[in-house]
């Protein structure tokens, strides 16, 4: 009885700290502070992203590619999810117009969010990519949506720098010589 009770302390204090674990959803938005609201505004529509349409997931071994950023339809939004196999997981977002037509989606405020998978993605996976679904964190937004090059603006033409300075004088010649003359 005198071992039984030395042991139980150990056992209730190893209960109660693993009560804490897994409690927290990977890339969820308990895991930073959540994004400037103005600055992901102006990142969005500079991308021509409705900004209440930019949300984000996580799933254990994939990795946002960020060279998939864009927008969805009109002014939704969408990225893919990669792991070290090949598989993705593409997210979407768009107005409510689409809810209802997806497998693995969730309503957030006015938008729908759907996920997709290819590449042996399996549905488990899917299912846990679409609790973790949130609006990005501050984190999150450097990565996903990037300050827009200030050399790049609409007033101004883009600078190719391969071409001459004083032109050649006119469009090119394309036509076909007549055979025979």
């Amino acid at each position: 009885m005198i071992r039984a009770v030395r042991v139980l302390p150990t056992l209730l204090l190893a209960a109660a700290l693993l009560t804490g674990c897994g409690t927290e959803k990977a890339g969820s938005a308990d895991s930073g502070k959540p994004a400037d609201p103005a600055e992901l505004a102006a990142k969005a529509k500079a991308l021509g992203m409705d900004p209440e349409l930019v949300y984000v997931t996580g799933a254990p071994g994939f990795t946002l590619a960020q060279q998939s950023v864009g927008v969805q339809g009109d002014d939704g939004f969408s990225a893919a999810y990669t792991d070290r196999t090949g598989a993705v997981i593409h997210l979407y977002t768009d107005h409510l117009r689409y809810a209802g037509q997806h497998k693995y989606e969730v309503s957030e405020k006015d938008c729908v969010v759907w996920l997709e998978g290819e590449g042996g993605v399996s549905g488990a996976v899917l299912g846990k990519a679409l609790r973790a679904v949130h609006r990005p964190t501050a984190a999150e937004l450097d990565t996903l949506l990037p300050a827009p090059d200030p050399a790049f603006t609409d007033d101004q033409p883009v600078q190719r720098g391969d071409l001459p300075t004083n032109g050649d004088g006119g469009p090119p010649d394309n036509s076909v010589p007549t055979p025979g003359y």
